[in-house]
């Protein structure tokens, strides 16, 4: 019997760049819920985004957030991880060497970025609609780091900017990919796979009693991780040997379990 299901959400449950569910999505999230399937919005994204975004069902779900960084229930952390200070600060000012990146740096509280791109902040504040703060410094930032994010809209994107870190910090930090243009440094010990293992666990569940769906390569720990999992057809190349399924769509395996109920 299936008891949760988790999705990423920018690729996979959020199609052509739409920044929340359609109406469509939130009444199907409604109605498992009814039938006892808890559903997981799990995300790069910062929490307090993810939650604005399911509206009427934003308290019907849990969240991993920040890649797994951060993982709420209810508004209670259930599990909180962090990314050494010292090597964070060199990252973003190395990053100085790439024109095109713009740093991110998520807190608790919200992110923060020292650029000023004033595309990238638009972008940031007003299309994805992200608590941020802009400073001129991100070494003065005293909360806990959860996770550093870079972008590249130059049009390069991943291809350029992943090599460009990946060469002086690989060794050091896990860097995956999320989405065409972002690309995020987490702890090697924090994805979302071990996030939704130990939010399942915390809901009572056992892992395998559940679907996830991912497209990109910060989805690959949650798709191996689940019960079953389906790859989303646009996915990274790559990330379809690491789920069961494929799809088109999220919405489509959602009625299908519905209808199966």
């Amino acid at each position: 019997m299936i008891k949760y299901i988790a999705s990423d959400l920018d690729g996979t449950l959020l199609q052509n760049g739409a920044q929340k569910p359609d109406n469509e999505t939130l009444e199907l999230i409604r109605r498992l819920t009814e039938a006892g399937i808890h559903f997981i919005a799990a995300s790069g994204r910062q929490y307090i985004n993810m939650y604005r975004m399911f509206g009427p069902v934003q308290d019907m779900i849990s969240y991993v957030s920040e890649n797994g960084a951060l993982v709420m229930d209810q508004h209670k952390a259930v599990t909180k991880g962090s990314l050494d200070r010292d090597l964070v600060l060199r990252i973003t000012k190395y990053a100085k060497g790439y024109p095109a990146c713009n740093c991110q740096l998520s807190c608790e509280s919200c992110c923060y970025t020292d650029s000023k791109d004033p595309f990238y902040i638009k972008h940031m504040t007003d299309v994805v609609q992200y608590d941020m703060a802009v400073v001129d410094n991100l070494a003065d930032i005293k909360e806990p780091f959860l996770k550093l994010a870079m972008c590249d809209f130059s049009g390069k994107g991943t291809s350029a900017i992943e090599p460009f870190f990946r060469k002086e910090f690989g060794d050091e930090i896990k860097i995956v990919t999320s989405g065409n243009e972002w690309i995020d440094f987490v702890a090697p010990d924090i994805n979302k796979g071990t996030a939704l293992e130990k939010l399942v666990h915390y809901l009572g569940f056992d892992m395998s009693e559940g679907i996830a769906f991912g497209d990109q390569f910060n989805d690959i720990e949650m798709l191996q991780m689940a019960g079953d999992s389906y790859a989303l057809s646009g996915c990274a190349p790559g990330v379809e040997a690491y789920a069961n399924h494929m799809t088109d769509s999220v919405q489509e395996v959602l009625k299908k379990v519905l209808a199966e109920l």
